[in-house]
């Protein structure tokens, strides 16, 4: 297989994006993928107001207003009729588009930038070598009709998911034993606004006990709805997920009447574990952007701002490697991923044990009339919206 600069596995959001960086410095780059593009993802399909501003700086945003609807804010509720509305300040919105459509139009921009891409590339495992003082990634090795085919690279970046072949091979990264969330997610046609709130579009989130519903309208009429729930690999209620998201919108006093008309148009799609947890070990020779490198349910439809601003770092880590050699790379890496993301990882955290309590969203609401503007604050947090005004 012919050489390059680097080899990126995984076409997502941050391989696009580290390759398209990594492609405009001139090195050679080629992207692999086990999915043939545009293909279908698991999302909820937001892209919030500092990731639109991120894009924008990287000149990668492309058509994506053309695709998208603009999202205004977000909206929580809880049990008891209790909700909570906040919409981003200064004007700021965020986006809802199609992950098939938003993955598609970054990956074009790789390819133009000089990406070479290769689909339907399954990675079984990393090529090591130890002749040296260390261990080192040099490719990885892939399935093929015939046998096998090899790929390699002075350095390799692991972008492909939260379940990262070469990540969780290599002891770089493991699913925590708390908490196990699973996700089940279909596009509707039919599904009632919110009328209350129409025409502004905000994201929504539903928290119930023990469950959260997202809500996401699309363009052309679909709307995402996304169940997440505590779960283990054997509930018996994720073998039958059509049904268990029938009944959740049927016995939610908020959703039941807008769900009432609404007909699914996908099956419904299973995801989980969705935490990802690194476990502080690198190796030469690779690097990990995206969901390998680490992931936190965010509930507040900055996942794909988690991706991009990594991507970013990981090309940034690849070019030094490329020029200096591997001394530094990854203690730096790692530094810099600190110092850009601790303070979002905190309130992510935060935000999640908060949710978890329907009572807590209750005095949540509270706070928020007496005090609008901690509202506003954490909306703006939530949103990414310091990006925009940088």
């Amino acid at each position: 297989m012919a050489r390059c600069d680097v080899l990126i596995v995984g076409a997502g959001p941050a391989g696009a994006v580290a390759g398209t960086i990594l492609a405009r410095a001139g090195a050679r780059v080629c992207i692999v993928d086990r999915a043939t593009f545009p293909r279908d993802k698991l999302c909820g399909d937001t892209v919030n107001p500092g990731t639109v501003a991120r894009l924008q700086l990287l000149d990668m945003a492309g058509d994506l207003s053309e695709r998208s609807l603009r999202v205004c804010g977000m909206l929580v509720t809880g049990e008891r009729g209790v909700t909570v509305e906040g919409r981003y300040p200064d004007g700021q919105y965020g986006l809802a588009i199609l992950r098939r459509d938003f993955d598609w139009m970054l990956l074009q921009h790789a390819i133009s930038a000089g990406c070479e891409f290769e689909p339907c590339v399954t990675v079984r495992r990393a090529v090591i070598d130890d002749r040296g003082p260390t261990r080192k990634v040099c490719g990885v090795i892939s399935a093929a009709p015939a046998g096998e085919i090899e790929w390699t690279a002075p350095v390799t970046i692991a972008a492909d998911g939260r379940h990262s072949t070469l990540a969780f091979s290599l002891g770089l990264a493991r699913h925590p034993s708390t908490p196990r969330r699973w996700a089940i997610g279909a596009y509707y046609e039919n599904f009632r606004p919110d009328e209350m709130r129409a025409p502004s579009i905000f994201g929504e989130m539903h928290i119930r006990r023990g469950r959260y519903v997202g809500i996401s309208p699309l363009a052309g009429g679909m709307t995402n709805v996304c169940l997440v729930r505590p779960s283990q690999p054997a509930d018996a209620e994720l073998r039958e997920p059509a049904a268990l998201l029938d009944y959740e919108l049927a016995r939610d006093p908020f959703l039941r009447e807008r769900a009432a008309g609404a007909r699914r148009l996908t099956p419904p799609v299973v995801l989980g574990p969705l935490a990802v947890d690194t476990t502080g070990q690198s190796i030469d020779g690779l690097l990990t952007a995206g969901d390998a490198s680490g992931f936190i349910d965010p509930m507040t439809g900055d996942g794909l701002g988690f991706a991009i601003r990594g991507a970013e770092l990981a090309a940034v880590s690849a070019l030094r490697s490329l020029e200096r050699g591997w001394s530094g790379v990854h203690a730096d890496l790692d530094e810099e991923r600190r110092h850009l993301f601790r303070g979002k990882w905190r309130f992510n955290r935060a935000l999640r044990a908060l949710v978890t309590s329907p009572r807590a969203v209750e005095v949540a609401a509270i706070g928020a009339r007496l005090a609008p503007g901690v509202l506003r604050a954490v909306i703006a947090r939530a949103g990414d919206c310091h990006l925009v005004r940088a």
